[in-house]
């Protein structure tokens, strides 16, 4: 048997937990093929079309500045939609949210590809991302409730391979795409895609129990203020030269303050929007630390790779995008052996602790990357550091839901979204600022120790030799020196996600293991609707 705690919304096990799915499928395998489908497509699109970008810009007549927000509207509205996936999920039905969000991201996605000027394309995108917010928690609940306790494991290993090799693969398709037909493309892709996974979503998809709850229409409002000021403030940041732009003030005290009203709302209010009991669960909390830097590790060195490969070393963009592919190699392979493990009760503490170990030893060896590296560098470290992630992913997902009342499963889920996706705003903002303002630094350090008055008075031996003028070896000598300073900036960025990482270690110690045989309890309240 297992009783339900009213207090604290948990699951105590007093004796043996019935394997079966809290929503029986009539076709569990096409139901995953299409849940599976609905995941990577709207992963996809947070960064599929990067690439497209200086494409877009003459077509939507945009500048170099104002053509980024293609991208910002997506990650603010998916923001800002996240936290109300709970309550339209128990006002809707599981089943009516997820048919109307895939209906709804084809259509947006169809108009982005219609569009004709940068205002159509950030209305189109910020309706893409309000559609795609609640498609990924509520695919990891559908994968939870639709599979057996001894199978979630294994259930989640799959969806996570969807998760973090999906934005590895959207600069690589958005790429080839863009280079062998039209960016417009990027957007299209999803039309056949998502008809699919409306079929098979329509004819297979049960749906969990409806249930009518008050909409905390203030706390939604705090929460939406809080998330959308600071993540304006993260993109204009570095453009406005951070804290030395009233701009930037006012949009970080906006949101500090949202913030702290948010909180005190939660605590206080009669019906909050996330079930306070969700607070008082430590896996859960430390999970959604973890995946704070979770976020900051995946995203952030996606954002710095692909410019150093560019800038740096002169790949091109396809090429760029296939170095970044062992990545996600690594990711899989290890996403499928943690989740074998865990069917076998190994302790998932000790594979998130190995994980975090070898995702820090793999940002080690990138502090010792040089300009005449090989391209078997990247591909090696890439392949590394993929496989101390993918150790994590599983694990931690896994122990955050293993406490947890599967009536919680679909606010949790959208949380620990939310929270991976903060710190990947956070994480590509941080390392950008670091960068610019470290390769600044460098360059002063490095330009020093080069006498400038020595090359304007070059031997006459040395400019036969080189047939360059005094002037043409300064310039030379300046570009050489903004190459070495680009690189240690980065060496600087890798340096400082490795003490993060190694950093987030002890947070191990606060999680709690599952019961061996009960990877996750399930809620009996919750059960066979």
């Amino acid at each position: 048997m297992a009783s339900v705690s009213p207090a604290r919304g948990l699951t105590v096990s007093t004796g043996p937990i019935s394997d079966r799915p809290a929503l029986p499928a009539a076709n569990r395998t096409v139901l995953t093929i299409g849940v599976m489908a609905a995941t990577v497509m709207q992963i996809l699109d947070s960064t599929i079309a990067n690439v497209a970008l200086p494409h877009m810009q003459p077509d939507l007549g945009a500048t170099a500045d104002t053509v980024t927000w293609v991208l910002t509207s997506y990650i603010v509205a998916t923001a800002v939609a996240i936290p109300v996936t709970g309550w339209l999920s128990d006002r809707i039905g599981s089943r009516n949210l997820f048919l109307v969000a895939v209906l709804g991201f084809v259509g947006a996605s169809m108009l982005c590809g219609l569009a004709t000027n940068l205002p159509e394309m950030v209305l189109f995108r910020v309706g893409q991302g309000m559609f795609a917010a609640v498609m990924n928690p509520l695919s990891q609940t559908v994968m939870m409730d639709i599979n057996r306790p001894s199978r979630q494991a294994a259930a989640l290993s799959l969806w996570g391979q969807g998760v973090m090799v999906g934005p590895i693969l959207g600069p690589v398709i958005g790429g080839w795409l863009t280079e062998n037909h039209n960016w417009r493309w990027c957007f299209y892709i999803n039309v056949p895609v998502g008809a699919l996974c409306f079929a098979i979503l329509w004819l297979y998809l049960p749906s969990r129990e409806v249930k009518r709850r008050r909409f905390d229409l203030f706390g939604f409002t705090l929460i939406g203020i809080a998330i959308s000021a600071f993540q304006i403030m993260l993109d204009r940041g570095q453009t406005l030269d951070w804290f030395q732009s009233t701009e930037v003030w006012l949009e970080g005290l906006v949101a500090l303050g949202a913030a702290w009203m948010a909180v005190v709302h939660l605590a206080t209010a009669r019906e909050p929007m996330f079930d306070r009991a969700l607070f008082t669960n430590r896996n859960f909390v430390t999970g959604l630390f973890f995946m704070l830097v979770l976020g900051v590790l995946m995203m952030a060195t996606m954002a710095l790779l692909p410019p150093m490969l560019q800038g740096l070393f002169g790949y091109p963009v396809f090429d760029t995008g296939l170095l970044l592919v062992p990545r996600g190699v690594g990711m899989v392979i290890t996403m499928q052996i943690a989740g074998r493990l865990l069917g076998r009760g190994f302790d998932p503490r000790l594979l998130v602790a190995t994980g975090l170990l070898v995702a820090a030893v793999s940002l080690w060896s990138m502090t010792g990357w040089t300009l005449q590296m090989g391209s078997g560098n990247f591909v090696a470290t890439g392949l590394v550091q993929g496989a101390g992630l993918g150790l994590v992913f599983i694990p931690l997902n896994l122990m955050a839901f293993a406490t947890l009342s599967s009536r919680f499963r679909t606010e949790g889920a959208s949380l620990l979204n939310l929270f991976r996706n903060i710190g990947a705003s956070v994480g590509i903002s941080a390392v950008t600022a670091l960068l610019a303002r470290n390769v600044q630094t460098n360059h002063e350090v490095l330009g020093a120790h080069i006498p400038a008055a020595g090359l304007t008075g070059a031997d006459p031996i040395v400019s036969a030799v080189t047939g360059l003028a005094s002037d043409q070896l300064l310039g030379l000598a300046d570009a050489l020196v903004n190459q070495q300073a680009a690189m240690i900036a980065y060496l600087d960025d890798f340096k400082l996600m490795m003490i993060l990482t190694a950093a987030a270690l002890p947070l191990v110690l606060l999680l709690k293991r599952p019961k061996r045989g009960a990877p996750i309890k399930a809620d009996p309240d919750a059960m066979g609707h």
